[in-house]
């Protein structure tokens, strides 16, 4: 029999499918255990059973059968000849029933299922290829026959009269087969670079993910602990507030007090001159002597008091009550500033930073042509020798400074006010770095310094004679710096409205560091603010 035909007759005659535990009726049809029973089902609120097919009736619910046999040549079926899969190309030769292709002749430019498969040609002429319908690109253009051949040389696939006598004759030629074969060794070449590639791609997207997951945890708890901590300032500065407006008010108190008591007595000495005035001035309006004389005898106190002047409580008030008032300010602004004192000190604690207020210039370190301020903070550029004592320690070849103190360990952070002119350098070094060796003692030509360069619009960063350009320039003139030894960052920032980060120098320290600083050209100085 046919596979065509086997397969129609294996077909279930509900779901048109091949049969899935095939079970027969007792008219003997065929059908899938699932779908009849489904029919059956639709049947039984009827009461009334029948066959889907040749509609024989039945009392009751038929039982049904396993077909076993049935059963048997499916799976032998499925297994020897599996369901082709649905191209969309039929069986030329079947023309009263679409009958799925099984191959296709470039020969014959025609489709065939199993059945005329078997009895096609199986001559070499005769190329079967998967089921098409696209024959135009199968053979030559110009002399209509198969394309057999590759030409290397153009990358042309040809016929076998292109190959003798046409355009690409002499030319080096391959068989389809072994030019595909070629090709596709080149193709795996290339699929397997691009699999490495696209995994070391992958190893890049899952390691920035992983980045990025470390960034946004301690973005979150920087958020945390920095909005805590706030928070805390903010309670602090809350209770100090409280603490300085508590001394205010007990101070005006105080002051209030002392003047009411005062403004009390001045008012009963008040009274009491009232009360002298008007004696004194009812005597003097008398037109008797004798009566004047001897009032004045017996009312001597009156007079007398008037003669001498301010008595003691006038005196008193006056001393205590001077014209520039009473409250003391100073002891107010010294409670204020020692809470924020505390504060400050609290905040550094909690972030483990030390803000270095006590960076100082070493005078000994400095060139001559460097000039440092009585209070060693700023360091200026002079064209006039200073004649400093000959020390070990002093830089004798470029204008630069060392600070007198060294950090070894923690975290620290000061900042440097820069001229607008000149060209200057701030940064940090090993106490162990070149003072005399010519060029390898400038601060950030050689591996023992870090430092960020300014001249004009130009700013970069200077490490062991390499070069880092930063932009965009600095907008305003001053420059913090953080240093984490332990870390071994130093990071530097320009103190600008927000604050700019410039430049992060990642590095494991192995000396004591010193703050470094140069200045040269007219008009080039730094200050160490703090």
């Amino acid at each position: 029999m046919a596979t065509a035909d086997l397969r129609e007759e294996l077909t279930c005659p509900i779901c048109l499918s091949i049969y899935t535990d095939p079970v027969t009726l007792s008219c003997g049809h065929n059908y899938c255990l699932g779908c009849i029973e489904s029919v059956l089902g639709t049947q039984e609120g009827s009461g009334v059973y029948s066959c889907p097919e040749c509609r024989k009736g039945f009392s009751n619910r038929p039982e049904l059968q396993r077909n076993i046999a049935l059963c048997n040549v499916v799976k032998h079926l499925q297994i020897t000849q599996p369901e082709q899969k649905d191209t969309g190309v039929f069986c030329t030769y079947c023309v009263h029933s679409p009958v799925p292709a099984a191959k296709s002749c470039l020969m014959c430019e025609a489709s065939l299922c199993d059945t005329h498969l078997r009895v096609h040609s199986k001559s070499e002429e005769h190329v079967l290829t998967e089921p098409t319908t696209s024959w135009g690109n199968r053979k030559c253009y110009k002399h209509r026959e198969l394309l057999k051949y590759y030409c290397t040389e153009d990358a042309a696939c040809i016929c076998v009269s292109c190959s003798l006598a046409g355009e690409h004759r002499g030319h080096q030629v391959e068989l389809l087969n072994e030019a595909s074969e070629k090709k596709k060794e080149k193709l795996r070449n290339v699929l397997q670079k691009l699999i490495t590639k696209r995994e070391k791609t992958e190893k890049r997207v899952q390691s920035l993910k992983k980045h990025r997951r470390g960034v946004q945890e301690k973005a979150a708890g920087v958020t945390e602990r920095l909005t805590a901590l706030i928070r805390d300032i903010r309670k602090q500065l809350e209770d100090l507030e409280k603490r300085v407006l508590s001394d205010i008010t007990r101070q005006q108190e105080q002051v209030l007090l002392t003047i009411s008591d005062l403004i009390q007595q001045l008012e009963k000495e008040k009274d009491e001159l009232t009360r002298k005035m008007s004696h004194i001035e009812e005597l003097y309006n008398m037109t008797d002597p004798l009566t004047v004389l001897q009032e004045q005898e017996s009312h001597r106190d009156d007079f007398c008091g008037a003669e001498t002047g301010d008595n003691e409580v006038t005196q008193r008030g006056d001393k205590q009550v001077p014209a520039g008032g009473d409250l003391d300010e100073g002891l107010i602004l010294e409670t204020l500033y020692r809470g924020l004192a505390d504060i400050v000190t609290n905040v550094k604690r909690e972030i483990n930073m030390q803000v270095t207020s006590d960076i100082l210039l070493d005078i000994n370190t400095a060139a001559n042509d460097v000039i440092v301020s009585g209070d060693l903070k700023t360091a200026s550029w002079s064209g006039i020798n200073q004649q400093q004592p000959v020390r070990p320690e002093r830089f004798t070849d470029y204008p630069q400074v060392l600070s007198t103190r060294s950090f070894s360990s923690g975290r620290h952070y000061w900042e440097v006010q820069i001229s607008t002119s000149g060209r200057w350098c701030v940064g940090v070094c090993y106490t162990s770095m070149e003072r005399g060796g010519g060029y390898q003692s400038v601060i950030g030509n050689n591996n023992k310094s870090w430092c960020l360069r300014g001249h004009n619009k130009d700013l970069y960063m200077r490490h062991n004679t390499i070069v880092t350009s930063l932009h965009p320039p600095l907008s305003c003139d001053t420059v913090g710096i953080l240093l984490d030894y332990e870390a071994g960052r130093l990071t530097f920032y320009e103190l600008c409205d927000p604050i700019r980060h410039l430049h992060t120098v990642t590095v494991t320290f192995t000396e004591p560091l010193h703050a470094a600083f140069r200045v040269w050209d007219d008009g080039a100085w730094v200050r160490i603010l703090y």
